[in-house]
């Protein structure tokens, strides 16, 4: 009643006319005007073949594509109309002042953001990013009136938070102050550790171009981008309901025990099993589910004959039955109703019964009757989890709903196609698919002496379970109308973002024409996106080309290495895009190491330098994340720069010299963070490590086909001369001063704990250990032993006394005691203060102890330990057979020889003799292995 009332009260309000409107420097007599016109201008473009062969170009008729689409916002194909908007807006932008440079460090501060948001919740969907996570980003990192783009889009957050840029309460949310003038503050300690608000940014709404190889996400995110009166969605919405409720509400009646007639809010249907024993049926929910406990029984009696069964060990019950909308008879695995939870009008509470006589005819009238409209009824498209219900019999789209939801589904489908806000309903629809599906399963549980039924649909698979809930589809869209309109209520009237469907290895815009980027892309084999979303684009008519898709899908033929591609060709053209200068950020989780460098491999790849790695935490784990232990609990946010173009043509002409080197070095520490802080805490950042700059500066220069023209032990040397060292870390001279003044209020950078694994994590391990506190190998070894947390299965492993020896120095007590040594000493024991370095009670304290050395000393030591890598890397050359256990660190030394010697065949050969999995989880090693194939490749 409350819902009728609220719907007449809706109808009263008046409509409001539309009024001209301008478009692309072009006024129309209103929206619908506009519509058509651009829609007659894609109509024309759809027809040019060219237009049609774009990379990732959807798969569906000219008239299902303009069907979804509103050109020249969103296209539910390659947009045309983008160029156009870019020239646009740059015009538009906010003037800067004279002389304004731009200038970011990368994001650094580690983020939470909570899910429980009316807008987060609007529309479901495999992976988002909450859009208050997102907020910070472009907050920093751009000014308003800037281009956000985001090729990845999924619902289109990235677009929602680049319009939340502009609202103040929004802002302030977040922790935020905001000036009157717009002037955006965030709360740090200066140096005397007060708390002071810094200004950083401005309000104001950020431009946002969304892309998605997915007609569903960019259907999705258009209708999350595009503003709508909330009053009018609701009003027909409600309208829709009500004529969808007048023709098949009578499919969810039931009889009271009265004899009044209550609606259906859900219905459990369980799978039907058959003895092996006595080949009697069971019905599972009968006999597993033992409700008064709340529990599943693993093993359970057979009704009929007592025998012991498990749902492991017994076979389906099957039923055969000729279906319509195929034209065949199919054989599917048996399922039957076996409980009703229902509500009486006028009565409070809700009941649950048995289904009775009334209601199983009830539902076999339903089976018998047609479905009086268009309905999909398409094959699963192939696929791991298209196609992994086949052996119960569910093969075709339709097979997913019972007929029942199936039929509402088809009538809502069918009203929704002559309503103004088709677009904006249907969305609502998509969202209640899986609920509305078999994939709904239902579990119970007690708690205390409660018992409680829990619904939900497995995240990132199709699955089928046997005990399901079948809710009443009219209901369940009536409760989210509410959730879109509080949402819809929130958002500016005025902005609309642009949403196209394309794949993001190239697309039609200029280069260098975007502020930033904000990507989260497909995590190797973690989600089949055009698999799960086939189900939802079968009802748009638009469905995924999934050529292109960047995934690991073994139904695809894409393996690690087709992902990286994959990944790289998007990659590369965000780089074409990127205005130099500016940041990219990944935002991603993966369990897997090689996935995770495959992400990095393809970055650099293709030009961009990573500056820092932070955590995402979105609160809520995946259904992987939450089941597998070694799951990663939080998202990896790496932020990336393009360089500069000063920068790349200065290198060009120092490139083969060490003046180049430095250049790179220089223009580096400028992008990267100055601290990193969790909590409280000051972290040590790793991007400073010496290791780390030389690791940057190899990949730069192998990336653009240079010679490295320094060494190692060279490259120490030259940065302990040029730049200024604080805590193991390296700053410009304007750095240092920010950095020692937070670590006056902060204290000393806490170094993250790490296991050591291989040769190269023990080296790092035991810098750290010595550097802080020099000591004796009998001291070390138990500590080190301690920190075994698995040596890598292919990695040779190096005795302790050799790892020392080829690294570090071990005082013997012959001549002064070294400085590193001297300055613990002194600290640490006061009778030894003030004294020179060779007195005999500082010798003897020190004798024995490992120290490491400073660069001007640890060149020959280098040379040594190169030597000898290069020595077995020789042995490697040589091997005929795959190389099962072998010393990482010599392949590493090798490669990078063969490469300065252009010597690409000997990286390529060695590769192949080691495991994928080895040469796919070391960046390093991979970085090599693609480079020298690209020579190769080019050469031949």
């Amino acid at each position: 009643m409350k819902e009728t009332s609220l719907f007449d009260s809706l109808l009263e309000e008046p409509q409001k006319p539309s009024g001209p409107v301008t478009c692309l420097g072009m006024t129309f007599e209103n929206d619908e005007a506009r519509r058509a016109h651009f829609t007659e201008e894609l109509r024309k473009k759809l027809q040019d073949p060219e237009f049609r062969k774009i990379e990732g170009f959807p798969i569906g008729s000219d008239e299902d594509i303009l069907n979804l689409s509103d050109p020249p916002y969103y296209t539910a194909c390659p947009n045309p109309w983008i160029a156009d908007f870019i020239a646009e807006w740059e015009a538009e932008k906010p003037k800067q002042p004279e002389g304004y440079h731009y200038h970011r460090e990368p994001f650094a501060t580690d983020v939470s953001e909570g899910k429980n948001d009316p807008i987060y919740n609007a529309h479901s969907y495999h992976t988002k990013v909450p859009h208050k996570a997102i907020m910070r980003y472009i907050l920093h990192y751009t000014q308003p009136g800037d281009i956000v783009f985001d090729g990845f889009c999924g619902t289109g957050m990235t677009g929602v938070a680049a319009q939340m840029c502009g609202d103040r309460e929004v802002v302030m949310s977040l922790g935020y102050q905001v000036k009157p003038d717009g002037t955006i503050l965030l709360e740090e300690a200066d140096e005397d550790g007060k708390k002071v608000w810094r200004p950083f940014s401005k309000l104001g709404v950020r431009r946002a171009i969304l892309n998605d190889l997915s007609p569903a996400a960019t259907f999705i995110s258009y209708n999350y981008n595009t503003p709508v009166n909330p009053s009018s969605f609701e009003r027909e919405a409600y309208r829709i309901l009500k004529e969808v409720e007048k023709e098949c509400g009578w499919m969810y009646e039931t009889r009271h025990s009265d004899g009044r007639i209550g609606t259906i809010n859900y219905t459990v249907w369980s799978d039907v099993f058959v003895c092996n024993e006595c080949a009697g049926e069971v019905v599972f929910w009968d006999e597993a589910v033992d409700e008064q406990n709340g529990k599943v029984h693993d093993s359970f009696p057979c009704p009929h004959c007592n025998a012991e069964l498990t749902k492991r060990r017994i076979e389906r019950a099957w039923v055969n039955k000729y279906d319509v909308a195929i034209g065949e008879t199919i054989k599917q695995a048996k399922q039957v109703p076996v409980q009703i939870n229902y509500s009486v009008a006028g009565v409070s509470g809700r009941f649950e019964k048995k289904p009775d006589e009334g209601d199983l005819a009830l539902i076999a009238k339903i089976e018998n009757e047609d479905i009086p409209y268009w309905h999909p009824s398409l094959r699963m498209i192939e696929g791991r989890e298209t196609r992994r219900n086949d052996p119960i019999g569910i093969t075709h789209v339709h097979h997913f709903y019972t007929k029942r939801n199936l039929r509402v589904l088809a009538t809502l489908r069918h009203i929704l196609s002559t309503s103004e806000m088709e677009s904006q309903l249907l969305c609502l629809v998509g969202d209640q698919l899986p609920r509305a599906s078999k994939m709904h399963k239902i579990a119970v549980s007690r708690l205390n002496t409660n018992l409680s039924k829990t619904a939900g649909v497995l995240a990132g698979t199709l699955y089928i379970p046997s005990n399901q809930i079948e809710y009443c589809l009219i209901a369940m869209i009536g409760f989210r109308i509410k959730d879109v309109s509080s949402y819809l209520s929130k958002r500016d009237g005025k902005t609309k973002q642009i949403v196209f469907t394309s794949s993001s290895e190239k697309m039609l815009m200029p280069d260098n024409s975007m502020d930033y980027f904000f990507f989260d892309p497909p995590f190797g084999a973690n989600i089949n996106y055009s698999e799960l979303n086939s189900l939802w684009e079968v009802w748009l008519k638009v469905l995924t080309n999934n050529k292109p898709e960047a995934v690991e899908n073994s139904s695809q033929g894409k393996s690690l290495n087709e992902y990286r591609q994959l990944m790289a060709a998007c990659f590369e053209e965000a780089y074409r895009l990127l205005k130099p200068g500016r940041w990219l950020t990944v935002e991603f989780s993966n369990t897997n190491a090689s996935v995770w460098n495959s992400i990095q491999t393809a970055l650099t790849e293709v030009g961009f330098i990573v500056a820092n790695v932070s955590a995402l935490d979105k609160k809520q784990g995946s259904f992987k994340a939450v089941t597998t232990p070694t799951a990663v609990k939080q998202d990896l946010v790496i932020s990336a720069y393009k360089p500069n173009g000063g920068f790349e043509e200065r290198f060009q002409k120092e490139a083969q010299t060490e003046e180049g080197v430095w250049d790179f070095v220089r223009t580096h520490l400028k992008y990267l963070p100055v601290t990193k802080r969790q909590g409280p805490l000051m972290l040590f950042v790793p991007e400073r490590d010496p290791r780390i700059l030389f690791d940057q500066m190899i990949a730069f220069y192998v990336r653009k086909g240079y010679p490295v023209p320094i060494s190692s032990q060279e490259f120490q040397v030259g940065l302990s001369q040029r730049f200024i060292e604080r805590d193991g870390m390296y700053f410009l001279p304007d750095q240092v001063a920010e950095y020692d003044r937070k670590k006056m209020t902060s204290g000393a950078p806490q170094q993250l704990s790490m296991f050591v694994s291989d040769e190269a994590s023990a080296i790092q391990w035991l810098r750290q250990l010595i550097k802080e506190k020099p000591q004796t190998f009998s001291d070390i070894n138990p500590q080190f032993m301690q920190q075994l947390g698995g040596w890598s299965k292919n990695e040779a492993q190096l005795d302790l006394r050799e790892l020392l020896n080829q690294n570090f120095l071990c005082y013997d007590g012959k001549g002064p005691v070294p400085e590193q040594i001297h300055a613990y000493l002194s600290t640490n024991w006061k009778d030894l203060r003030n004294l020179p370095k060779d007195a005999p009670a500082l010798v003897t304290k020190a004798r024995d102890r490992w120290y490491v050395p400073d660069p001007n000393k640890a060149g020959d030591l280098e040379k040594l330990r190169e030597k000898a890598l290069l020595k077995e890397f020789e042995e490697y050359k040589h091997v005929k057979k795959k190389l099962k256990v072998f010393r990482l660190e010599a392949v590493r030394a090798g490669f990078k020889k063969a490469w300065q010697e252009r010597d690409y065949a000997v990286i390529v050969a060695v590769a192949d003799k080691i495991s994928n999995n080895v040469l796919e989880e070391d960046p390093k090693l991979l970085m090599w292995f693609d480079q020298a194939v690209t020579r190769l490749g080019t050469s031949g």
